[in-house]
């Protein structure tokens, strides 16, 4: 009788996510669904709700995949939504693997005006491999420019539906939420799950609460946990007492038991930040689960750089930072590392530029952290002569070449969607960043679906704000990494009056290190402040010197007191100072201000 009573709970619950590209309406839609369902009264209403972080807020972008729990009456009866909202940049693409990973359906958000995008494209791949009830949903159709019947066929090809399954509807102003809700109840699958058998619970997120520790937030795939319960993580092998469990509404929803396909949270005074792993199986001690549920993959960093403390004293501050960053953002890794120039501190890996500068302003801002960041630049795996396969994060790990046999370097698979009219720029650019058109299929008589091959080190830095250039902002980027490649690399040395700083060293393909060298050297004379002796800035590979600027000194005028008379006088004045020179060189340490460091990513062509 009990099990029948569950089994039925269980058909009245709905795990979805929304997925779409950047800025097509997603947060928008999340907010409608909230007021609509009656989750958040009209005094607590606000544009992008779910979206907690100023950041987010400020950006208007979504960094963080946030779930949230509803309740809405349909045909009489009640159901629990359970949605997830996540973010639409390609950077955060991870964030959205982890969200599919715990629904059993998708909200697919197209924009009316723009339709659709590189990212609709990837993030609908990723929902497909999870099996997962695709809804496609028209948004922004109030707009004047909307173009409904031309972006309907575009998801009509995409995903092979009917014309009557797309929904057309507008966020901003509340048109066709409530089809939405009923196609979510009607076509999606309720979660299937056994109540009887041993808790597997998995873990999809977590955040770190200062008073109450780490908040670990779970989908339930089989049994029932209960408040008090001693539950164990089965990769860390840890056992807990469940002191909290509850749903995910808009403030959290204490609860005395959690079943099979709802979705949760569970605190239990965790302190340490490295027992959380998002992907984990929770179970309990006395029933416990005899194997972990397979999640999702491994997060694979395509970034790296040095994070510095700009006070070296500051190293250990800076250690418990990054450590409740990446419990609130599992795709950030980390490891210590030391610098001649910097002293201690982290190279970390980031799954792309904006999702270095989101860690950077997050440390700024939540952790009061003022961090040196490094020049960024992508793994790399060499070969020596001896046989043995090393991998590269940092320049300062790049052997010497004369034990080297060859050095691959990681290639993606781009995807630019853009009108016909930017097709010349767009090849121009991605030839230059040393990319291989491999495919061109045309979706509309106006709109090209362009596929590259290139190099991953080509791109990281500021592609995606030429290519928004070079298309007026029309074209979308997407990619995806395929394997790695035999490359020519060498090794940019900067030094300043004879010494390396390594911190401005970078891994860069011959063709392009000579360019480099001179605008490097060319940005750090306009950066490096003069000081009371000449600064030599020299970019070299190897014992070669390729370029080389000047800062001169700061002089004071010593002859100015000499009136006429004898021009030994003035020599030997003039002697003297510079003998004062080569002895202040000698022991003068070179001020590099903070925006060297990153000069590198704003090098003008």
């Amino acid at each position: 009788m009990k099990i029948m009573y569950f089994r039925a709970c269980m058909k009245k619950i709905r795990n979805f996510c929304i997925i779409a590209h950047i800025d097509h309406g997603k947060s928008t839609l999340a907010d409608r669904l909230l007021e609509f369902t009656g989750a958040v009264d009209e005094r607590n209403a606000e544009a992008q709700l779910l979206d907690n972080m100023d950041l987010e807020k400020e950006r208007g972008i979504t960094i963080k995949s946030h779930a949230i729990q509803m309740e809405y009456t349909y045909k009489g009866e009640e159901y629990i939504l359970n949605l997830i909202d996540t973010p639409g940049h390609v950077d955060f693409s991870y964030e959205v693997s982890r969200s599919i990973a715990a629904c059993e359906g998708a909200l697919l958000i197209v924009d009316a005006a723009q339709g659709i995008q590189a990212q609709t494209i990837s993030n609908l791949y990723l929902a497909l491999e999870h099996d997962l009830e695709i809804i496609p949903v028209l948004n922004k159709i109030d707009l004047p420019s909307a173009e409904p019947e031309v972006v309907k066929d575009q998801i009509i090809d995409l995903i092979d539906c009917k014309h009557e399954d797309i929904i057309s509807a507008s966020a901003k102003t509340g048109i066709g939420i409530e089809e939405i809700l009923a196609a979510v109840i009607e076509r999606i699958p309720h979660p299937e799950g056994d109540v009887d058998a041993p808790l597997q619970a998995m873990i999809f997120d977590s955040v770190y609460n200062t008073f109450r520790g780490i908040e670990a937030y779970f989908k339930i795939i089989n049994g029932e946990i209960k408040k008090g319960q001693k539950v164990k993580f089965m990769a860390t092998d840890m056992e807990y007492h469940a002191d909290e469990i509850g749903a995910l509404r808009l403030e959290q929803f204490p609860k005395k038991s959690l079943k099979a396909g709802e979705v949760g949270y569970i605190i239990s005074g965790i302190k340490n930040a490295t027992e959380v792993k998002v992907g984990d199986t929770i179970t309990t001690v006395e029933n416990p689960a005899t194997e972990s549920i397979k999640g999702f993959e491994e997060v694979k960093p395509m970034v790296f750089a040095g994070i510095y403390p700009v006070d070296t004293e500051d190293f250990e501050e800076l250690r418990s930072s990054m450590e409740k960053l990446q419990l609130n953002d599992a795709s950030l890794t980390y490891a210590p590392e030391s610098s001649v120039a910097l002293g201690f501190g982290f190279r970390c890996g980031f799954l792309g530029m904006l999702h270095m500068e989101i860690i950077q302003e997050r440390l700024e801002r939540e952790f009061n952290m003022t961090v040196i960041t490094t020049v960024p630049n992508v793994s790399y795996y060499a070969y020596t002569r001896a046989g043995k396969k090393l991998e590269i994060h940092n320049p300062s790990d790049y052997p010497d070449p004369s034990i080297l046999e060859s050095v691959e370097e990681p290639f993606i698979r781009a995807q630019i969607i853009t009108k016909t009219d930017f097709i010349g720029p767009v090849m121009t650019l991605c030839i230059a960043k040393r990319g291989e058109i491999t495919n061109q299929v045309y979706l509309t008589t106006d709109r090209i679906e362009l596929t590259f091959e290139m190099p991953l080190g080509e791109i990281v830095f500021d592609f995606y704000d030429k290519l928004k250039s070079v298309s007026k902002g029309y074209a979308s980027f997407d990619y995806s990494p395929i394997e790695y490649r035999p490359s020519v690399l060498s090794k940019l040395d900067i030094m300043l009056n004879g010494d390396p700083v390594d911190a401005l060293s970078a891994l860069v393909h011959k063709t392009n290190s000579y360019t480099l060298g001179k605008k490097l050297c060319a940005k750090l004379k306009e950066l490096i402040p003069r000081q009371q002796f000449d600064i030599a800035i020299q970019a070299a590979i190897g014992s070669k010197i390729i370029s080389r600027e000047t800062v001169k000194a700061l002089r004071k005028d010593v002859t100015a007191k000499c009136y006429g008379g004898d021009i030994t006088r003035k020599r030997k004045l003039l002697e003297k100072q510079k003998k004062g020179k080569k002895r202040m060189r000698q022991v003068g340490n070179v001020e590099i201000p903070q925006e060297a460091f990153l000069s590198v990513l704003k090098l003008d062509d």
